[in-house]
């Protein structure tokens, strides 16, 4: 297979020509969606060839039970599946009464898809010869409204080109889905209704268990070179299916379009017993505005979300589309509107991965969103976690923590842990240090205190309690130590002081120790209300003070560098520069015995933790530290390269940057891990975007000013982007030898550019030279 194949272009996703080998692949890469739902770049018409099904509404799971064939104390019951949703895009193809199926046809020539990510739609087109030598030109649009996202359009055009052809389209819903990684083969839907009227059709569904009510719905026109076609419509009903029949006698070269409005309207946004009626509310809004309006909205609304968001690159195209690709799925996937949802880090690309929320929210994707977008779509991330705390304590108890100690989980959808590898369950533990962060990030960042006494400093109390339990004294050492853990880097598993999770402990505890003074002198109410409700008492604050004055950290005095853990050194240090290529990746070519034995880091632990407290130490010691781990590490997680492109242009190493840049930026569009039939990763896409501002732009939070340092790739002539920091929008522009600043406030404004201090005025524009 060519991995390798999407063309290269400023503002689309392009593929020519067609392969069955990419199909599946190119399912992912050319995904839509609006927030509310999505679906894989499945074709409407029948394929009879390798696919991968997928179409997901947001919120939406099933609780799938646990498959271990060793039950252990504290297990989650159930592994959250992110549902495969009743799929709607369906339009079989007959052209006399020959199935339109790219598996079978004889000739396909010009085929070209293409996903515009500054319009929001995704096209396909091909020229086909059926078995029975008829030849047709196809060319399909589809889109997801931003604009009724209960809704998404389909434009199906077909023009028969070597003879006339009776052209038929059985459009259909059909809920008799299922999800590829089922544990065990459950139904997960259950059907309670079937219905057709007129042009419109309709299946109400719930999920099993979780009692998700879902209303599919459709309804078509046909036209024929632009006039509608008088449609005698028949209908065929069955137990999850529902389809429409609609014939035309096409002449040669005539075209006949079909247009299909569907989508989900759902239980969490209606009453159940409406979901039906809000469906033909949907429909009557999308019909009435018709496709052509539909899609200029769509292009509108995408283009607002672009003034904000888009990072501009000059001279490189291929790293230009990779940061809008990148950027454009993240959009697609949350736009921040519901505090009830989360960023899925296959997002409605595909199934793997299960439930929505990661830590990955926290640790790499609330930047993006606080600088995009108005700040309180990142305070909606953060009220996720805190009308989950409740939950977050019941998981703690559950492994034996006390007294309100709180663990979040590390994959859920609801609160509740549903991730079934024990030694990701019970051990990756830092995810509870990444949400302490996010909530001293957003602080940091915008300004908005009133989260901490309202919610936040809740969080942290239950946080800090965790650690103070996981924490226990060694005679040995004389120190306090953190035991069995996992961090970032699995593939190093049940270590014991594992550097980034201890330090993440130390910092969680001495952060609440600080918020719990400055609460109580400042926001009495709010203080009184949280120590009522939490019961915390000075002998728990008196431990954590304790805990982090002692708490141990492994470190080799002769390389003057802390130790990913324990024992790290005893391993045989044989760097990636000396690992065959054929071994790689090796977690599709080695044992988990020999991974876990290797010094082959998926991601740098330690050099996660300069990232995060990297005014914590000196640019000497990222220095030693980034000399010593990145060597070893294969960047098998996503989420590693653009960490370690950050700390390489700090550093000065433009090339070592700009190359982990386009690996974080086309992990997908070229396919490094060998995997993106799977879906995409969507959540270490915003480390794209952090990879530019934060690296190469340099953008940083000092003494309570936004601070940049830009350095640019020599394979660039220019590139920009925009911040919104605390409701001030700053447009940043960066050449070789200058940087200038667009400032859209009413007041000056002060900047450290380069450690200097600069003042920015409302509506000039300021130019700095580059060091």
């Amino acid at each position: 297979m060519n991995k390798e194949y999407i063309i290269a272009d400023e503002w689309s996703i392009i593929e020519e020509g067609f392969n069955k080998e990419n199909v599946k692949s190119s399912e992912s890469l050319f995904s839509i969606g609006n927030g509310a739902m999505g679906q894989r770049a499945n074709f409407e018409e029948q394929y009879s060839g390798s696919t991968f099904q997928g179409s997901y509404i947001a919120g939406v799971y099933y609780p799938d039970k646990t498959k271990v064939g060793w039950w252990k104390n504290g297990y989650p019951e159930y592994f959250a599946k992110v549902l495969n949703a009743p799929n709607w895009i369906g339009i079989d193809v007959f052209v006399d009464e020959e199935p339109l199926d790219l598996n079978t046809c004889t000739n396909i020539q010009s085929f070209r898809r293409e996903l515009n990510m500054k319009g929001g739609w995704y096209k396909r087109s091909f020229t086909a010869t059926l078995p029975n030598t008829t030849i047709v030109d196809v060319e399909v649009t589809r889109f997801l409204s931003l604009d009724i996202d209960e809704v998404g359009a389909i434009k199906y055009k077909i023009i028969p080109v070597n003879k006339s052809a009776a052209i038929k389209f059985i459009p259909y819903l059909d809920n008799g889905i299922t999800n590829e990684d089922s544990n065990w083969d459950d139904k997960f839907w259950n059907v309670t209704n079937v219905s057709s009227e007129g042009k419109q059709a309709f299946i109400e569904a719930h999920t099993m268990k979780t009692n998700f009510e879902i209303c599919t719905f459709m309804e078509c026109q046909l036209t024929a070179d632009g006039s509608p076609v008088a449609e005698d419509v028949s209908e065929e009903v069955k137990e999850v299916w529902v389809g429409h029949k609609y014939e035309h006698a096409a002449k040669k070269g005539e075209d006949v379009t079909f247009y299909k409005y569907g989508g989900y309207t759902v239980s969490r946004d209606h009453k159940a017993d409406k979901l039906v009626k809000a469906a033909k509310t949907a429909l009557k809004a999308a019909t009435t505005s018709g496709f052509d309006k539909l899609l200029e909205n769509q292009i509108a609304a995408w283009a607002k979300i672009w003034e904000m968001s888009d990072i501009s690159i000059q001279g490189d195209v291929k790293a230009q589309q990779g940061i809008r690709f990148n950027i454009f799925h993240l959009n697609q996937t949350y736009l921040g509107t519901d505090s009830r949802l989360n960023i899925g880090p296959k997002g409605f690309t595909g199934e793997k991965y299960g439930g929505s929320t990661y830590w990955d929210t926290e640790a790499y994707c609330i930047p993006f969103y606080m600088a995009t977008k108005d700040h309180l779509v990142a305070r909606n991330l953060l009220q996720y976690r805190y009308n989950h705390l409740e939950k977050a304590i019941e998981n703690a108890k559950k492994l034996g923590f006390v007294n309100g100690a709180a663990l979040y989980p590390m994959v859920t959808m609801n609160g509740e842990e549903c991730h079934n590898e024990w030694e990701i369950t019970f051990e990756e533990i830092h995810r509870n240090g990444a949400i302490a962060f996010a909530i001293y990030n957003y602080f940091r960042f915008t300004g908005d205190y009133s989260y901490i006494p309202e919610m936040g400093l809740e969080v942290l109390i239950g946080i800090s309690r965790f650690w103070g339990q996981r924490a226990t004294f060694s005679n040995d050492k004389n120190k306090y130590v953190i035991l069995g853990v996992t961090g970032p880097n699995e593939y190093e598993n049940n270590v014991n002081n594992n550097w980034y999770t201890n330090y993440l402990a130390k910092w969680c505890m001495e952060y609440t120790l600080q918020q719990l003074q400055r609460v109580k002198e400042g926001y009495t109410e709010d203080y009184t209300r949280i120590i009522g409700r939490t019961s915390l008492t000075e002998t728990e604050t008196d431990k954590w003070k304790e805990i982090t004055q002692n708490l141990y950290f492994p470190y080799s005095d002769e390389l003057q560098i802390f130790l990913q853990q324990d024992g790290f050194l005893d391993k045989e240090l044989i760097t990636v520069e000396d690992l065959d290529i054929s071994q790689r990746p090796i977690n599709q070519k080695w044992s988990w015995d020999r991974i876990l034995r290797s010094p082959y880091i998926k991601q740098a632990d330690t050099l996660q933790g300069f990232y995060l407290f990297e005014d914590h130490f000196s640019v000497e010691e990222l220095e030693r530290h980034f000399d010593f781990y990145e060597p070893f590490t294969v960047h098998e997680s996503s989420l590693s390269p653009c960490v370690h492109s950050i700390q390489a242009a700090k550093l000065g190493r433009m090339e070592q940057a700009y190359k982990f840049y386009l690996r974080t930026s086309r992990l997908d569009l070229d396919d490094y891990n060998k995997e993106v039939e799977e879906g995409l990763h969507i959540t270490s896409m915003a480390g794209t975007w952090m990879s530019i501002v934060e690296g190469f732009g340099g953008m940083r939070m000092k003494d309570d000013k936004l601070s940049f340092a830009p350095k640019i790739p020599k394979q660039w002539k220019s590139y920009s982007f925009k911040v919104n920091f605390r409701n001030r929008i700053i447009k940043v522009n960066v050449t070789e030898n200058q940087t200038s600043f667009e400032y859209n406030g009413t007041a000056e404004m002060t900047l450290r550019i380069n450690d200097k201090r600069v003042i920015l005025k409302p509506s000039q524009e300021t130019i700095v030279q580059n060091i």
